[in-house]
């Protein structure tokens, strides 16, 4: 019984895994713009008016928790000490992601504080960078609202004491990295459609990517390493899926040979029959029954 239980909580692990695959394993999102080159053109397309920023003014402060269930996000980076920003990738629409995004910005907020060694206990008022809070969204949607706003989706718009509001990005016809990553999106999407959760749905979309120079430089310069990010997400998956299917079996088996000894020891059936009332058995599950058998007599 602890065993199905143990099987069973994997089971329900993967299925959430599969909603929210980032939580595993880094995402192409996550990957590229790890990358200072591709990080800047992200800020540059966020604020097309500052051509004066360079890399080396970007700070990474993505919240990385990979082992655990806690707190993270997908990108989140400073500009100088002057301006944070935080943003999310979501292929499913979701108004939680004004909560998750606020979650994010007090962990940062606290982390901040306690890198420049500053106080929320004492009357001199601390010093905070301007906040950004940004949703990519890669899915298909009819309404397109520009903004999640917390208190207009949780609290019927009131006028309450706190408030986030969260930019959505949907990518354009243009050639900025948003765009072009969301289009990197929604050709997987075409492709998984043709040839299911497969190493040929990856390397199609890669391959399309690169001739319609979508994320190109990107993908000639990392194409192996981003193929197994993608594929990870979905081997790992069937490896604990395979996993739970023997772990089932075994505990299958294990019930039935409980069964036939208590049947053989009642006289309800000889040791020839097990097979032929138990098929999960076979002739060597006989024999370590009938090993069982003799040391309990």
């Amino acid at each position: 019984m602890k065993k199905e239980k143990e099987v069973n909580a994997v089971e329900n692990r993967i299925k959430d895994e599969e909603v929210a695959k980032h939580t595993i394993k880094d995402s192409v999102f996550t990957d590229l713009f790890q990358d200072k080159k591709y990080l800047i053109q992200l800020y540059r397309t966020l604020h097309p008016e500052d051509q004066d920023t360079t890399e080396e003014q970007l700070s990474d402060i993505t919240i990385h928790n990979i082992m655990t269930n806690d707190v993270y996000n997908d990108v989140g980076f400073m500009v100088g000490e002057k301006l944070l920003i935080l943003t999310e990738a979501q292929a499913t629409w979701t108004e939680n992601i004004a909560v998750r995004i606020l979650i994010y910005l007090m962990v940062t907020y606290q982390d901040y504080i306690k890198k420049t060694k500053q106080n929320v206990y004492k009357s001199k008022k601390i010093r905070l960078p301007k906040p950004e809070m940004y949703v990519i969204y890669t899915g298909d949607r009819k309404e397109r609202p520009e903004y999640i706003s917390l208190a207009e989706e949780f609290f019927d718009g009131q006028n309450i004491f706190l408030d986030a509001k969260i930019k959505v990005l949907y990518g354009s016809d243009k050639d900025d990295i948003i765009s072009q990553y969301v289009t990197f999106t929604k050709v997987y999407d075409e492709q998984r459609k043709l040839h299911g959760r497969t190493r040929k749905a990856v390397t199609e979309t890669i391959r399309i990517c690169k001739d319609k120079n979508v994320l190109k430089e990107y993908l000639e310069e990392r194409e192996k390493e981003v193929e197994n990010i993608m594929l990870a997400m979905y081997d790992e998956k069937e490896i604990l899926l395979e996993y739970i299917e023997s772990e089932r079996y075994e505990a299958e088996k294990k019930a039935d040979k409980r069964t036939a000894i208590q049947m053989i020891k009642a006289g309800r059936m000889s040791v020839d029959e097990v097979m032929q009332f138990f098929p999960s058995l076979t002739s060597d599950d006989v024999k370590e029954l009938q090993e069982e058998l003799l040391q309990s007599v």
